[in-house]
């Protein structure tokens, strides 16, 4: 495995002669660009994880090293999805065995119970690899995760509660937030793949009161709802990782877009397409949306236009907007087009894009994960990079099929 490693990196480095930042170069040569550099990136990430079976990537420390989590951590599915998605597109034995050995590093947690990311997790990682390789024993870990995600559905609330621990338990009673949209995936395709529609009722039961409680008139989204336990209503509506209550949290508005567009292709309602619609005008015309499309951390921090970028944001719209077109007017596509085509291109240049063996071979630089807290800020984020790879992949057949 270890040479045939080499041999791919040695090739790719070859016919990967510069990082692709130039506008007038075609779509197309961009995405093979970027995505033969993830690639690169993503094979020295495994390697340098070979001797640490139990490590996923998460990000870089103040001094570029590289910080790594367990499978107990919210992001551990994300860096097996994006070998997935690098095999789907250029197969070979080494992506392939690095996916599926990066894959069984978080199988326990499909029996995880006091985490509302278990959809991150295993889906990402085990849902992508079955939809690829069609291996039954990953259908079975992706029931057990299902399983497990919906014991943290309370009917009385309508929703599956986020946090449990301190000092989220201190501070609210049933915590809700908007990234929450995103682990529905997991239990829309089970309820189809298993035939069982509990699945589907509690990821359209917490659709539908996220989508009456988390947004505000223009379309903006809070972070956090909390619920009061005994009659279900709404205790607090607070923005945990963003600038303030009261602001757009880039990410969290990311999140919406996707988790919306995503419950409208599984049920076909189209509340949740209008509902995506909504979102996706609010962000594309927002008035601090910056010309490369790649927003700020929030909307709304007190120091643009030099507050911090958020390429996770960025890249989160990105695939949303690039799904969501496909479910629209040709009118709304063609603007929802060339936002994603600009983000993919901003995305790809020098300016978020990494050079080949740098960053601690994460693919894209400038996320921000926790802005407040001072955590994770001005850094490579291993969701940042699942998501761009996947928006790379979108992009990619829908110039197959003409529509890019």
């Amino acid at each position: 495995m270890l040479k045939t490693t080499y041999f791919f990196v040695i090739l790719i480095l070859f016919f990967s002669c510069k990082t692709p930042n130039s506008n007038s170069q075609s779509l197309i040569s961009v995405i093979d660009q970027s995505l033969v550099l993830a690639t690169q990136q993503s094979l020295r990430m495994a390697e340098s994880l070979k001797d640490q079976p139990d490590k996923l990537p998460q990000t870089i420390d103040k001094n570029g090293k590289l910080v790594t989590c367990n499978s107990a951590w919210w992001v551990s599915g994300f860096f097996p999805g994006v070998l997935w998605y690098l095999y789907e597109n250029s197969p070979s034995d080494s992506l392939k065995q690095w996916a599926e050995n990066f894959t069984l590093r978080v199988e326990d947690q499909q029996y995880t119970t006091d985490n509302h990311d278990v959809g991150f997790m295993i889906f990402c990682s085990f849902g992508n690899g079955y939809r690829i390789t069609g291996n039954p024993e990953y259908k079975d870990v992706i029931h057990n995760a299902s399983e497990s995600l919906i014991t943290r559905f309370n009917p009385t609330v309508g929703c599956i509660r986020s946090w449990d621990y301190a000092p989220w338990s201190a501070k609210w009673q049933y915590p809700v937030i908007i990234d929450n949209m995103m682990n529905l995936e997991l239990l829309e395709w089970s309820a189809k793949t298993f035939n069982d529609t509990t699945y589907s009722h509690v990821a359209r039961t917490h659709a539908n009161t996220t989508l009456e409680n988390h947004f505000r008139d223009d379309y903006s989204s809070y972070h956090v709802v909390s619920y009061d336990t005994i009659t279900g209503a709404v205790e607090k509506k607070n923005t945990s990782q963003g600038y303030s209550d009261d602001s757009a949290w880039a990410r969290g508005q990311a999140w919406g877009l996707y988790g919306y567009t995503m419950m409208y292709r599984e049920t076909g309602d189209k509340t949740y397409l209008e509902q995506a619609k909504h979102i996706a005008d609010f962000i594309i015309n927002h008035p601090n949306l910056p010309e490369d499309k790649i927003p700020y951390w929030d909307f709304n921090a007190p120091d643009i236009p030099n507050a911090l970028r958020d390429a996770s944001a960025g890249a989160i719209i990105c695939s949303a907007l690039l799904e969501l077109s496909g479910h629209v007017t040709d009118e709304k596509a063609t603007s929802y087009l060339n936002i994603a085509e600009k983000q993919l291109r901003s995305l790809s240049s020098n300016k978020y894009l990494t050079k080949p063996g740098e960053n601690a071979n994460f693919i894209l630089k400038h996320s921000v994960g926790h802005m407040p807290n001072g955590s994770e800020v001005d850094v490579p984020l291993t969701y940042a990079d699942y998501y761009f790879v996947e928006a790379l992949m979108r992009a990619k057949e829908l110039i197959k099929e003409s529509k890019l």
